[in-house]
C-alpha cells in the first residue's frame, strides 16, 4: 500500500484500482465486481483490432537510426542495417519452426537508396514457404522520415533458414498454408528461387566456359592500373558472447556486417574515396563458428569496371589451435560505387589482377556483372516493363526460366477470375489487371496428371489436338526441363501471311504435395532464328499448362494466356460467344489425352 501511495502521488491512479490492487496483496479473495453486458461490449470493441488477421509468421521490426549505427557520411551503415535483416529474419523462421534456426543462405540484394541519422528502418520478413528441414523467408525493408512523413522502399531480400533440433540435427519442418494472394503467389514462386539458387554455379561455369577470351586483359598495357594486390585486406575478429546468437553460434548477422567492413576498405583502396555498397551477391554459409573462435576476413578488388567495382570477401574461422586447419564459413561478392557531390557515379580506375588466381577472379567477376545485369533486367522488372521477346543466350537461360514459370504461377494464384463461359465440362475465366486481358480455360479428364503433363509438354505433338498449330520444330534442347521451339501457326482471318514463334517451353514437376504439374510458354530471340519475310513474327508473354491430380485417374487440366495484342481480338470473340474456338480446341485436346492413354494402355498389354 505504501509503494501504491507513491506511485499515485505522481500518476493518476483512481481509487477503486487503488483499493483493488491492495486487496490482492492481502490476499482477498473476494470476486471484482461483475461487467455489465453493455460494459462487455464496449470493453470487447476497445480491444478488437481494426486490421485484418496477420501471417503468424509476420515479425515487424522498426529501427531508429542514431550517430551509432552510421558511417562517415551520417548514413546508416550497410553492416548494420544486413543484422537487423538478419535478427528479423531468424524470428520469423523460429515462429515457424518452434525451435532454433540458423541462416543458410541470403539471396541477391540490391539497396536503392540509403537512410540518414534520424530516419526509421522499418523490416517485415514473413515465411513464405517451408521445405523439408528449410524455409524462404522474404524481407522487405523500408524507410521512414519522421519529419515528413515520407516512406520509401530500400530493398527486398530472401532468406534460407534451416530449423536444428538437439545437437544441431536437422527437423522436419510442418508445411506452411497460404492465405492471401500475395502469400499464394510467394508460396508458389519460392520453389522456383529455390531451383535457381541450387543452379547458381552451374551458371556461372557455363557462361566462362562459352564465352570468348577477355581481350581487354590481354591487351592491357597496365597503364594506369591499380594493382589489385594494393586493394588486399585481411583482419581478424574474436567472437565473443555479444556476438552470438541464442544459440552460442556466431550470429550471421554479425559475420556480414564484418564482410561487408573489410570489403569497403578494400574498395577504399582502389578510389581512395568512401564508396557506397550498390548490391551483395548470394551469402552462402558453409558452417557454424563458435564463441571463442577467430574469424579471418579477407577482401580483394577482383575487377573495376566504368562506374562500378566488384570486391570479393570471405570468411574463415579457426581456434585457440593454430596447428588446426582453417574452416571455409562465407563467401560474398559486393558491389561499389563512388559518388560525385551530386550523387552521380565517379569513374573508376582500372585494376591490374595478378596473374594465376587473379585473372580467373577478374574473369569471373565479368561473368558475374552480366549474369547481375541479366538476372535484374528478366527477374526484378515488373511484368509490365519486361518486353515480349528476351534475347536467350547461356547467362541468362536459368533466369528466363525462372521468370516464364514465376510469371505462370503468379497469373494461377490470382483470385479474381470471372466465369465468362461454360460448355458441357469446359469453362471459360477472365482475368482484367494491369492493362492485360487473360483466359483461363479447364476441364477434367480421365488421365493420370503424370501422362498428361508428358503429352502436353511435348509441342512437337501439339498439331495433333490444336488446329492453330501447324508444326513446332525443337531448335535446342537446354536441358531436361527447359525446351525451345520455333512454332509455325495457321493464318488467321484478315491476315496476309501465317505467324511464328520462337518459344521457350519449362516444365517443372510438383515440388510438393498439392502443387501442379507445369507447363510455361515464352517467347525468346534466338539469333539463329531472325523474323522472316514470309512469316509474321509473334509473341507470347505469358501461356501454359497446369496439371493438378484430383484421383489417381482424374485430373484437372487448365490452360493459361495473357493475351498479346496481335492475339487480342481471337480471345475477345470467344469471351463474348461470337465463337466457340477455344472451348472446341479443348475439347479436342481432351479427345487426345485420352486417345494417347488408351494406345499407352494397349502398349503395355501388349
Amino acid at each position: 500500500r505504501c509503494l501504491l501511495k507513491m506511485v499515485k502521488g505522481n500518476i493518476i491512479v483512481p481509487e477503486e484500482i487503488l483499493n483493488f490492487c491492495c486487496n490482492g496483496l492481502q490476499g482477498s479473495t473476494s470476486p471484482p465486481r461483475a461487467q455489465e453486458p453493455g460494459e462487455r461490449e464496449e470493453a470487447q470493441g476497445a480491444m478488437a483490432s481494426p486490421s485484418p488477421a496477420r501471417n503468424p509468421t509476420e515479425v515487424q521490426m522498426s529501427q531508429l537510426v542514431l550517430p551509432c549505427h552510421t558511417n562517415h557520411r551520417n548514413e546508416l551503415s550497410t553492416g548494420q542495417l544486413l543484422k537487423w535483416i538478419d535478427t528479423a529474419a531468424c524470428l520469423s523462421a523460429e515462429r515457424h519452426a518452434g525451435c532454433p534456426c540458423v541462416t543458410a543462405s541470403m539471396d541477391d540484394i540490391y539497396f536503392e537508396h540509403t537512410i540518414s541519422v534520424g530516419q526509421v528502418v522499418n523490416i517485415k520478413a514473413k515465411v513464405n514457404r517451408a521445405f523439408n528441414s528449410s524455409m524462404e523467408v522474404g524481407i522487405q525493408v523500408s524507410y521512414e522520415d519522421l519529419c515528413s512523413g515520407k516512406h520509401c522502399s530500400i530493398c527486398k531480400a530472401y532468406a534460407t533458414f534451416v530449423a536444428q533440433g538437439p545437437s544441431g540435427s536437422k527437423v522436419r519442418l510442418k508445411p506452411l498454408t497460404p492465405q492471401t494472394e500475395e502469400e499464394k503467389i510467394e508460396y508458389s514462386i519460392a520453389a522456383e528461387r529455390r531451383r535457381m539458387r541450387l543452379v547458381h554455379k552451374d551458371t556461372l561455369k557455363d557462361l566462362l566456359t562459352h564465352s570468348p577470351p577477355d581481350t581487354e586483359l590481354e591487351t592491357r598495357d597496365g597503364t594506369g592500373a591499380v594493382p589489385a594486390e594494393k586493394t588486399r585486406v585481411e583482419s581478424v575478429e574474436l567472437v565473443l558472447p555479444p556476438h552470438a546468437n541464442h544459440q552460442g553460434n556466431t550470429f550471421g548477422g554479425q559475420i556480414m556486417a564484418w564482410m561487408e567492413n573489410v570489403a569497403t576498405i578494400a574498395a577504399s583502396r582502389l578510389c581512395h574515396a568512401h564508396p557506397t555498397l550498390r548490391a551483395i551477391e548470394m551469402f552462402h554459409f558453409r558452417g557454424p563458428s563458435q564463441v571463442g573462435d577467430r574469424l579471418v576476413l579477407k577482401a580483394i578488388v577482383n575487377n573495376a569496371f566504368k562506374n562500378s567495382m566488384e570486391v570479393g570477401v570471405s570468411a574463415e574461422a579457426y581456434g585457440q589451435e593454430m596447428s588446426v586447419s582453417r574452416r571455409h564459413i562465407n563467401s560474398a561478392f559486393m558491389t561499389f560505387e563512388v559518388l560525385d557531390q551530386e550523387g552521380r557515379p565517379r569513374t573508376l580506375p582500372m585494376v591490374a589482377p595478378e596473374p594465376g588466381d587473379g585473372e580467373r577472379r577478374y574473369r569471373e567477376a565479368s561473368a558475374r556483372k552480366k549474369i547481375r545485369l541479366d538476372r535484374k533486367y528478366v527477374v526484378s522488372c515488373k511484368r509490365t516493363e519486361v518486353p515480349l521477346s528476351v534475347p536467350w543466350d547461356q547467362s541468362n537461360k536459368v533466369y528466363l526460366s525462372y521468370n516464364n514459370v514465376s510469371a505462370l504461377k503468379t497469373l494461377v494464384a490470382k483470385t479474381n477470375w470471372t466465369l465468362a463461359r461454360e460448355k458441357e465440362k469446359v469453362r471459360m475465366y477472365t482475368l482484367e489487371e494491369d492493362k492485360f486481358l487473360s483466359f483461363r480455360i479447364e476441364m477434367s479428364v480421365c488421365i493420370t496428371a503424370n501422362r498428361a503433363f508428358s503429352l502436353l509438354s511435348n509441342l512437337r505433338r501439339r498439331h495433333e489436338w490444336d488446329s492453330h498449330y501447324v508444326s513446332a520444330e525443337l531448335v535446342q534442347k537446354v536441358d531436361d526441363d527447359d525446351m525451345i521451339y520455333h512454332v509455325v501457326s495457321r493464318m488467321l482471318r484478315h491476315e496476309s501471311k501465317p505467324q511464328d514463334f520462337v518459344i521457350l517451353a519449362s516444365r517443372r514437376k510438383p515440388c510438393s504435395r498439392g502443387d501442379p504439374y507445369v507447363v510455361a510458354f515464352r517467347s525468346v530471340t534466338l539469333p539463329t532464328h531472325p523474323a522472316r519475310a514470309e512469316f509474321t513474327r509473334g509473341e507470347t508473354l505469358c501461356s501454359g499448362f497446369c496439371i493438378w491430380p484430383e484421383s489417381e485417374e482424374m485430373s484437372k487440366v487448365a490452360y493459361y494466356n495473357q493475351a498479346t495484342p496481335g492475339y487480342l481480338n481471337y480471345v475477345t470473340t470467344n469471351v463474348a460467344g461470337l465463337s466457340s474456338d477455344i472451348c472446341a480446341t479443348f475439347e479436342a485436346c481432351e479427345k487426345f489425352l485420352l486417345k494417347n492413354k488408351e494406345d499407352l494402355i494397349s502398349r503395355l498389354q501388349d
